[in-house]
């Protein structure tokens, strides 16, 4: 235990471990603080800002367009943000792509979450996929993405005006839907196997692959992924229904406002709802920490002036990140089937039989792997070659640069990465010097900062730092904004009435009366 700790303080670096001891340890003081409302606000905010600055606020100087600054790179969004200089490597130093994606590989059986659900995995892709959006054109250019850089539930309404157009009801507020089974859904996008005109201002990933009939099975979505797993899928039904639900109420509420007042107030109440989810349940089921993180309009106040608090522009480290397919098991549990991965791609159409409640109970009970290296089904590799054939494309610089980056010291041998002998005993084999290791592969190598952790410390101030200054500077939270005339008092108390998932799902599932266990963290199983 004592070599532990040594080994945890000379990698992490005295006042990061003392910071992450500090709020793991000592749970009723913990419990104290938090019951006073205005204590709790003051730590809530305090904690937050304190993770922002743990590296340098936005604007970066440089992007992915170019290794010097400009006022084109310093306002085009459709190129990445980045948070380092891009560096040269020596030709033939590195590991292929293709042996570093070995290090990912899962083998026969799944290392698995301490804490984690099958929910949590499906809540990240389909919350990150709104925002981490690379490039949609042939051939494509790891440099540009397609992104608005926002919470903006884009995979409900759409990247742009003609996509939400598409998918509106233009009627009461609602978007387009159609029941099926009991359960509101959105309609089919195609028929015989053509996308219908109606729909002609959305896209589907991969459409040329899928038969026809596959094709008739898709639902009309805004993102192009929205059909692409059922997780996914499951989700952006879910939040169909209560958009629905929410301007439906509002109708009830305000008979004399038209159709445009009734969508767009509906669609900035879904898409505070969704940040708070995101702070409130998503977060603090990351987070090991004691003291729980909260959305309240008294937030933005104390915090809009902060040097941190700037337009929002995602950058490619942030994407890089968020590659956490080891959390998905190799086969998934869905209506009591166990599917492999690859059947549960494209199959919107297992959804509405055993219903949306079922499925959310189903990946609620379904344990996650675990975030890190020899984990992640083989049917992803791909995705884990591309990763880092990418980051040599960008320079992005090696895992120890971004380590003293996010002020930790930076590592001096492979074993301060892991005490996992095979982990570290792999990265000696692939790189020479530990000063080589590329930043995806060091990032999953890297070991949790407890037994409890689901991320390892570099990956999770990357996530903090980049989730909440991209989160708390959404115009919808600004002082002024976050009121009654923005969201009608009957918003507000949607919002406030809303903290986790589940109540979500539970209002939403018509179909489905039976009460559903749904939880992003295994502590709640009964």
């Amino acid at each position: 235990m004592a070599e532990s700790r040594a080994r945890s303080i000379a990698t992490d670096g005295l006042s990061n471990r003392l910071r992450f001891l500090a709020l793991t340890r000592g749970r009723p003081l913990w419990d104290l603080l938090q019951s006073s409302r205005p204590v709790r606000r003051r730590i809530n905010a305090s904690l937050i800002d304190h993770a922002i600055r743990e590296m340098p606020p936005r604007p970066e100087p440089l992007s992915t367009m170019a290794d010097y600054t400009s006022w084109a790179s310093l306002t085009d969004r459709t190129y990445s943000g980045r948070h380092l200089p891009p560096v040269a490597v020596a030709e033939g130093r590195l590991p292929t792509p293709e042996r570093a994606a070995d290090l990912f590989a899962r083998g026969e059986s799944m290392i698995p979450c301490p804490r984690s659900t099958v929910l949590f995995a499906y809540f990240a892709q389909w919350f990150t996929d709104g925002f981490l959006r690379g490039d949609v054109n042939v051939p494509r250019d790891p440099r540009k993405n397609s992104s608005n850089h926002h919470i903006d539930l884009n995979q409900v309404y759409g990247l742009d005006e003609a996509a939400t157009a598409a998918l509106r009801a233009f009627e009461g507020g609602l978007l387009k839907s159609q029941s099926v089974g009991g359960g509101e859904f959105p309609p089919y996008l195609c028929e015989n196997g053509k996308i219908k005109p109606e729909f002609a201002a959305l896209r589907v990933i991969r459409f040329d692959r899928l038969s026809d009939a596959q094709r008739d099975t898709l639902f009309a979505t805004g993102s192009d992924r929205g059909n692409g797993q059922i997780g996914f899928t499951m989700l952006t039904v879910l939040f169909l229904r209560e958009h629905n639900r929410v301007a439906r109420l509002l109708a009830r509420e305000n008979p004399r406002w038209d159709d445009e007042r009734l969508f767009q107030t509906a669609r900035n109440v879904l898409i505070v709802l969704l940040i708070k989810l995101v702070v409130e349940e998503y977060i603090n089921h990351i987070t090991p920490y004691h003291f729980r993180f909260t959305l309240d309009p008294w937030l933005s106040t104390r915090l809009e002036r902060a040097a941190w608090h700037r337009q929002n522009w995602a950058s490619v480290e942030f994407n890089l990140v968020y590659r956490w397919h080891s959390l998905v098991p190799s086969h998934l549990s869905v209506a009591g089937r166990e599917l492999p991965m690859a059947e549960t791609f494209f199959a919107g159409s297992l959804i509405p039989g055993p219903g949306l409640g079922r499925l959310f109970e189903d990946a609620s009970r379904q344990r996650a792997g675990r975030i890190g290296l020899f984990n992640t089904d083989p049917v992803l590799r791909e995705i884990d070659v591309a990763s880092v054939a990418d980051s040599r494309v960008l320079g992005l610089a090696p895992y120890n640069a971004y380590r003293e980056h996010c002020r930790f010291p930076r590592v001096r041998a492979f074993e301060q990465i892991t005490g996992d002998r095979r982990v570290s005993g792999a990265l000696r084999d692939l790189y020479r010097d530990v000063d080589d290791v590329d930043l995806y592969v060091g990032l999953f190598a890297e070991e949790p900062g407890s037994a409890d952790a689901i991320l390892p410390p570099l990956l999770t101030k990357i996530i903090a730092i980049d989730a909440f200054s991209q989160a708390l500077t959404n115009p919808l939270l600004a002082p002024r904004i976050f009121n009654a005339a923005t969201f009608s008092p009957q918003g507000l108390r949607v919002i406030a009435a809303t903290r986790t998932l589940a109540d979500v799902v539970r209002r939403n599932t018509p179909e489905d009366q039976a009460p559903r266990f749904v939880s992003m963290s295994r502590r709640g199983l009964p």
